[in-house]
């Protein structure tokens, strides 16, 4: 009789392992699904990437031309024009992809689609903003390999295996931080129309207010200050220096800004600040919206 009532105890703890759930793995599958489905969307409407890419390839063939007879040396240690626009062609495509990241998400709480989400038997409904960051981190890589491409065959180079994979963790790290301030709008404002005139306002101003298009020295001293505060020139500095240098180490001086020397790896921790505030900042708005 007692060994039956431990049996019976045995098998009923057992039963209650097993019936706890995986709440990790039921997180990724959330993510997952929510991720599939932004791709379907773009599978079923392609044009979002086919301008990602066809748009910063006019920017290097059109200004790589414009720009084709300048003097050597006018842009720094460059060979050639298409050689110091590459870095800010990859950067500021991956900005502005990472920028348009809240449309899904307003779309979605303009049609109703987020409210089903949200009352939905979610794990997380921080899996939402997770998928968004993957969907565009992912278009934002695909658009930086096809440009990188792109400008080898322009003649601005390719760098080394090393060099490739800090450029992939520099756009990483502008995308996320971009992605995040992005996604916390698409919750703030309240609606499209708004999200949209933010972007436009912000867009091109950043371009110009990096050194995306010119050296920082031909920029008047209250412009090289902007430009130093704009975390573009952070992501565009490091990745020019590759193209241009193969013994490039952390240590090495990438920018010489107004109040400061930038080495590589200041740089770096620079993104690595953005991306962290920017995604911090968002934290209580995420968590009033999802409460």
């Amino acid at each position: 009789m007692s060994s039956s009532t431990t049996s019976v105890k045995i098998l009923t703890s057992n039963q209650t392992v097993d019936q706890q759930p995986n709440l990790v793995g039921e997180f990724i599958q959330e993510t997952m699904a929510l991720t599939r489905r932004l791709f379907i969307q773009l599978k079923r409407r392609p044009s979002t990437l086919i301008a990602g890419i066809i748009q910063p390839l006019m920017w290097l063939v059109l200004f790589g031309a414009l720009f084709q007879n300048a003097p050597k040396g006018l842009f720094g240690g460059t060979l050639n024009y298409a050689q110091f626009l590459g870095a800010g062609v990859i950067v500021f495509t991956a900005f502005a992809g990472a920028l348009n990241a809240g449309l899904p998400i307003m779309f979605d709480r303009e049609f109703g689609f987020l409210n089903r989400l949200l009352v939905a038997p979610l794990v997380s409904r921080f899996s939402i903003v997770l998928a968004s960051a993957i969907y565009i981190v992912t278009l934002s890589l695909i658009q930086t390999s096809v440009i990188i491409a792109a400008g080898a065959v322009l003649g601005a180079g390719l760098p080394g295996i090393a060099g490739l994979s800090i450029i992939t963790l520099i756009v990483f790290l502008l995308v996320l931080g971009v992605t995040g301030l992005s996604l916390g709008l698409a919750f703030a404002l309240p609606g499209h129309i708004e999200l949209i005139a933010v972007i436009f306002v912000t867009n091109l101003p950043l371009l110009f207010a990096s050194t995306a298009l010119a050296p920082l020295s031909f920029m008047p001293h209250w412009l090289q200050v902007v430009v130093c505060l704009n975390p573009l020139s952070y992501a565009i500095e490091p990745i020019r220096y590759l193209y241009l240098h193969q013994d490039w180490a952390f240590n090495s001086v990438v920018m010489e800004a107004p109040f400061a020397t930038i080495t590589f790896g200041g740089a770096l921790l620079v993104l690595i600040g953005f991306a962290t505030v920017a995604l911090l900042s968002i934290q209580p708005l995420l968590k009033r919206r999802f409460a």
